[in-house]
């Protein structure tokens, strides 16, 4: 059940809009070098 309060932090950041602009971003840092090395090990062989 969703919560009809939204949250926010104390200088007033919506945390539930942060999420949700987040989750649409794309690719995280960690994600892109995981990617990378994946790339980097496949071509080398």
């Amino acid at each position: 059940m969703a919560s009809k309060h939204k949250r926010f932090t104390k200088v007033g950041t919506d945390i539930d809009e942060v999420k949700r602009l987040n989750s649409q971003s794309g690719l995280s840092y960690n994600e892109v070098k995981q990617l990378l090395a994946r790339q980097y090990i496949k071509n080398k062989k």
